[in-house]
Formats: structure tokens, sequence, C-alpha cells
């Protein structure tokens, strides 16, 4: 898919990223709303998940489990996007500004995260059942959203630039990547499903419209001898032309 809206496909994804986003949004606004007025009880699922979790803790899976779900939080998520923006770009100004770009798609997806999670003001499960530190409010996952936004922006990155296997390849791993690090959040007795649930739709919804909007970002081409040069979109100057 050519999520940059380039090319013969145009027409037909272009309004795929409106759609998407309207979807989840509708979704997510029924699942906080479920949530409000709930007053952060637990909702179908929940319990079956965290009892789950609780009865499956050997003490090998409880470190891989933290292992990944460390990646989902701290610097990690944003090194991560300012590479794949810096390695998207054909020149140098390309390179600075989509890494800045998308930094800051991240970073305002985390805000807007920030305070719905001070909005709802969900309690999580009880400390007792933690195998992880914790803090703060539960809905919606901040390690959830966090690394479905990284995970989106990677792919977003890869597909500019990237062949198309290797963009098929990155894709499949940052989206396997992110969905682990939702799981072990539940698995580890931090979170409840449905606080997961939460942070990906939030996260589609924020990417949804972040790539309508790129759709309109110019690429820079360059040809192997840099800009301008001969078989990178321009002609060769007619006056630098061999006598005939």
């Amino acid at each position: 898919m050519d999520w940059t809206g380039r090319g013969s496909g145009v027409h037909r994804t272009g309004r795929a990223p409106a759609l998407l986003a309207v979807v989840c949004a509708l979704l997510f606004a029924a699942l906080a709303t479920t949530v409000a007025l709930r007053h952060g009880a637990i909702l179908p699922g929940d319990a079956a998940a965290h009892a789950w979790g609780l009865a499956h803790r050997p003490p090998e899976a409880v470190a891989l489990a933290r292992g990944i779900t460390a990646t989902g939080t701290g610097p990690w998520p944003y090194v991560l996007v300012v590479i794949a923006g810096f390695l998207s770009g054909s020149t140098t100004r390309e390179r600075i500004r989509t890494a800045v770009v998308v930094l800051m798609v991240l970073v305002a997806g985390q805000l807007v995260r920030t305070g719905l999670m001070e909005l709802f003001a969900r309690a999580r499960p009880a400390p007792a059942d933690w195998a992880a530190h914790a803090s703060g409010f539960a809905f919606p996952s901040g390690h959830a959203t966090t690394s479905a936004l990284t995970a989106g922006l990677l792919c977003w990155a890869t597909t500019r630039r990237a062949r198309v296997d290797l963009a098929r390849t990155t894709c499949t791993l940052a989206v396997c990547w992110a969905v682990a690090v939702g799981l072990t959040r539940v698995y580890l007795g931090v979170h409840w499903a449905s606080d997961v649930i939460g942070g990906w739709l939030l996260a589609a919804v924020w990417l949804s419209l972040w790539w309508g909007w790129a759709r309109r970002l110019p690429v820079e081409s360059r040809g192997r001898d840099g800009p301008g040069a001969p078989g990178a979109g321009t002609a060769p100057d007619a006056s630098h032309a061999p006598p005939s």
C-alpha cells in the first residue's frame, strides 16, 4: 500500500486514512464513553484476561514480558522515529524535516493521550497483582499508545523510500512489536485489556489523521549525481551540448 498517497493508487486510497480515522474514532468514543459511564469499572473480558495473566506467570515469561514492555516507553520510541524519519529522506533538508515532523507527531499524540488519562482517571488493577512498575491512571494505556504510534510512524517512513520487500518486513516487525508491548501490559497485571484496546484505537485515529495530512508532503528527488543531475528529473542544459 502506498501510504504517501502517491502513485497509481492515489485515487483508490485517497479516502482510506479519513475513513479509518472515522471508524477508529467512533470505536474509541464508544469505549471511552462506556468507561466513563461505568466510572472506570472493568468491562466484559477485562477480568478474564487479568485472571489468565495471574495464572500463567513462570519466571522466564515474566522476565521476557518485562523486557518487551520496557521498549514501549522511555527514549526508545522517540529515537526510533527520529532515525526512521531521517533515513526516509533523500536530501539532507528532507531528512531533517521528516525527522522533526514525525517526532512532533509522536509528541503531540503523547500529549493527547496524557490528557485523556487525566480526564478519565481510571484506576489500574490492584497493585498486588502487578509484575512490573506502573504509575498514573490506566485508560488509555500509555505503553500501548506509544508503541502503536511508533510502529505506525516507522511504517510510514519506511514505505517512503525502502524497497517493497524491506518495507513489508519492517512494517510486519513493527506491528508485531506494538501488539506485543500492549499484550505485556495486561499479562503483567498493570492494565486492563480495555485500556490497551483504547490505546490502540487512539493511536489508530492519530495515525490516520497524520497519514491523511502526510500525503501532501513533497518528496524530493535525487539522482545518482545529486539534485538536478541528469536523470533526476531535469534535462541537460542545451547550452552545454556538444556541437553537431
